[in-house]
């Protein structure tokens, strides 16, 4: 019997995925055309006795989370729950806290995801490793260059067994190009080491002069207190894959995100992907329609394009590396690049919406996707460009490089193709 943990976390993270966040939880954003953590779930539910998945974060459980869990329960004809925190515990405290809702039934190991990644997730694979030789703790490990390893956990392997020789988070100097993925298999003894520094910070919190600055005994951090501290102490040890895996920190690595899984679909979800009809719009490369978007037969599409549900495409538009969310319109002859459109905007008739990408470097394979600050020295960076939700973009209008908020509706007042300061905060 197996189980799966999806940590979702809560609305106090994401910052750098707003305003996108401001409408739906960061995990049930579309990421090609289904819910972020959809394709966790899918995954888990493909693994042979796979009994329960719960998603653990603090969230209040609104309807849109009610529903995605009892879509997801019906769908994968498997028990879905959310577990919700009383207070933000950090990675590894929800799952202390819960710890009798995840060995309830006796498992014989459990996944642990974190949500914001992208991943073709070899969970089949890590299970078979596993139960070859069974260690507490099992992390799922890829590559990244020399720079962009100072941004992720780093681990440092023994080669011949795979044993976590020595981890640290987000190090100031570079340790290693083998990096976390955030994607983990744990025996049930893994709780115990919890339990140890779930008891320290209870001592540690006791001597604390002033408590209200004390963020609480439940709250664990999984990479420093545990991997850190167990590293070396042939508990922990590391699954290597070279398939596809991003984090989802920014609309930028959302996009990303989902040209990567439009590809998997060839192999996982074919019935997904968008078919070139006689009569119907031009298709190049992987595109997502939902079935009840409207798209004009002279639309050009793609590649790696996600349009979302009650969308309403008209003739003449160029989209391409872009994500529209439901009920979005897009008048005759727009052009969207690299761009999301927010749920319920409008872009008017020749106008364009276009972004810069930020992907990984194509020419290094082991680079890996930059989700920096969208902001410095008070300037907004070069990247894709966002429209909030509800956003109203007048005709013939040039918008580059700019977050337009919620809400908006923008002047007719601008001249013809003028374009947008990306520095003003429309």
């Amino acid at each position: 019997m197996l189980k799966a943990v999806i940590l979702i976390g809560g609305p106090q993270k994401g910052t750098r995925f707003r305003p996108l966040s401001f409408e739906v939880p960061k995990p049930l954003f579309p990421v090609a055309g289904v819910p972020m953590i959809q394709h966790h779930i899918e995954a888990c539910a493909q693994v042979p006795g796979m009994q329960e998945i719960l998603l653990i974060g603090f969230y209040q459980p609104d309807e849109a989370l009610t529903q995605f869990l009892e879509a997801a329960q019906q769908e994968f004809n498997l028990p879905v729950r959310y577990l919700q925190e009383f207070a933000p515990l950090g990675t590894g405290g929800g799952l202390y806290h819960f710890r009798d809702q995840i060995l309830a039934g006796a498992p014989e190991a459990f996944f642990v995801l974190n949500a914001d990644v992208c991943s073709d997730f070899p969970l089949s694979a890590m299970l078979e490793a596993h139960r070859r030789q069974r260690h507490p703790f099992l992390l799922l490990g890829t590559t990244a260059n020399r720079t962009q390893s100072l941004n992720y956990g780093c681990i440092v392997e023994n080669p011949q067994t795979h044993e976590v020789l020595h981890y640290v988070e987000k190090p100031s100097t570079f340790i290693s190009d083998i990096i976390n993925c955030g994607i983990y298999l744990f025996s049930p003894e893994a709780l115990k080491p919890l339990r140890d520094v779930f008891q320290r910070n209870q001592q540690d919190g006791q001597l604390e002069e002033s408590p209200g600055s004390w963020p609480g005994a439940g709250t664990i951090r999984l990479e420093q207190d545990v991997f850190s501290a167990l590293a070396g102490q042939g508990q922990i040890y590391v699954h290597l894959t070279d398939g596809i895996w991003s984090q989802i920190k920014s609309a930028g690595s959302a996009l990303y995100a989902s040209r990567l899984y439009l590809g998997r679909y060839q192999i996982t979800h074919p019935e997904r992907l968008a078919r070139h009809t006689p009569g119907g719009p031009r298709i190049r490369g992987n595109v997502y329609i939902h079935p009840t978007a409207k798209v004009a037969p002279s639309a050009v599409l793609g590649p790696n394009v996600s349009i979302g549900k009650g969308v309403t495409i008209g003739e003449g538009v160029r989209l391409r590396e872009s994500i529209v969310l439901h009920g979005a319109t897009l008048q005759e002859h727009t052009c969207v690049l690299h761009s999301i459109v927010g749920w319920g905007s409008t872009v008017g008739r020749w106008a364009r919406v276009e972004g810069t990408p930020n992907d990984p470097n194509p020419n290094d394979p082991r680079a890996r996707m930059d989700s920096e600050s969208l902001f410095k020295d008070g300037k907004l960076l070069p990247a894709i460009t966002i429209l909030g939700c509800r956003v109203r973009i007048p005709a013939e209008v040039l918008i580059l490089n700019s977050i337009v908020l919620p809400h908006k509706e923008l002047s007719r007042s601008f001249p013809p193709y003028c374009q947008i300061n990306p520095y003003e905060p429309w």
